[in-house]
Order: structure tokens, then sequence, then C-alpha cells
């Protein structure tokens, strides 16, 4: 219990990671969060790989942004653990919410109980949470628009709608370099070990053959 504990903690600050990333100004500062190392697009989803050491070393990441002021409106980041095979889904939405409410992620194939917020920083609310992989391979077969619906402090609903185009292959993709990049070395041949040479100075073991008689 305590691995997997640890398993999902790590999993959860690699999203922390992914988050800040997104949100970052474009010129690190000092305690910038970790730059992606790899990152390949698949549609509307990019796949990113991070230089840290990880249960879940790679994500797949949509962003939403705000086409004026270059703002986060939403982002989703699904994360896969290779060793418990489990999937980690953050989603990250405006202040302003109803904490109490919670949001609700659907599709065409899909739609989740009420997702409960783990935590809100200046940049946002964030729902943090393991997710049942038969959900992520639901999404991955939905064929039109997703979306988060969310309510705000005042009640009112909102629907924000993200693409799915490109996820099947991303997640395909985020999970075959998960599991490589968490994968052990496989152990080294082994040589049959040869017997030690003789010192240069070694003396010869006397000749024990008696000497013939005269």
């Amino acid at each position: 219990m305590t691995s997997i504990r640890a398993s999902i903690a790590g999993a959860l600050a690699l999203g922390l990671i992914a988050f800040g990333a997104a949100s970052a100004d474009p010129a690190p500062a000092p305690g910038a969060p970790v730059q992606p190392s790899e990152t390949k697009p698949f549609g509307d989803w990019t796949v990113r790989c991070y230089p840290v050491n990880s249960p879940s070393p790679c994500d797949m990441f949509e962003l939403l942004a705000n086409k004026q002021s270059g703002q986060r409106v939403m982002s989703i980041s699904i994360a896969y653990m290779p060793a418990g095979d489990r999937h980690v889904i953050q989603i990250a939405v405006p202040l302003g919410v109803s904490i109490q409410k919670g949001l609700l992620l659907s599709s065409d194939a899909y739609a989740s109980p009420q997702l409960h917020y783990r935590r809100c920083d200046r940049g946002g609310c964030y729902v943090e949470m393991l997710i049942d992989n038969a959900a992520v391979t639901a999404l991955g077969s939905g064929t039109g628009a997703a979306k988060i619906r969310i309510v705000a402090d005042g009640g009112k609903v909102f629907d924000i709608p993200f693409s799915l185009n490109g996820f099947a292959d991303a997640h395909g993709a985020m999970a075959d370099l998960a599991r490589k990049k968490t994968a052990k070395p496989a152990d080294a041949p082994t040589t049959p070990e040869a017997p030690p040479a003789p010192a240069p100075d070694a003396t010869p073991a006397p000749d024990a053959t008696p000497a013939p008689t005269p």
C-alpha cells in the first residue's frame, strides 16, 4: 500500500510540473518548472516526457487558452503508471468555481461522476486523482467533442469544450514511452571467471618425481 501511495504521489508531482510548464512565462526564472525533454503532437494532444525520476515520466496534454490574452482557460493531463497499470488525471480550470460542486467530464462515450477539486492556487483550481483505465479507454473511443462542466460560485453552469482528436494515438504513444522509461535495465550477462594467472615472480613447484637410481 505504501508503494502504491508513493507512486500516486509521484504521478501527481509530475502533473504539477506539467501544469506549471504549461502556464509558465516564456523566459525561465529561478525555481521555474521543469520543461519537458521530449514532446510529440498527436492531433490536438501533445505527449510530453520529463527528465525526472517518476513512476509516470510522461503525460498526454491538451491546453485551451484565451486567444486574446493567451491565459489558460482549461488544461487536462493524463499520465500512466506502468508499475501499477494505473492512470492519473489532472484538470485545471479557472478560479471562481464552486468548490463543493466539483466538475464533470463527459464525451459521447463517457460521463464521469462528480470530480472533486484537490487544491486551488492563484492559477486556478485543480482536480488531481486516479482515473479508471476503462474511463480512459472510453474517452479514447469518443468521436465528437468532449467537455468539462464547471459551476461558478454564483451557481451558473459553464461547459468548456475540448478535443478528442488524436487522443487514442497520444495515449498509446505516451503509455509506450512511460513503459520504456520506467523499465529496469536487463542484467548484464555474466562471463565465467578465468582462473588467476600466476604471479610474475612465482617460483615453480618442485618436481615431485623421484630421481632415477644410478
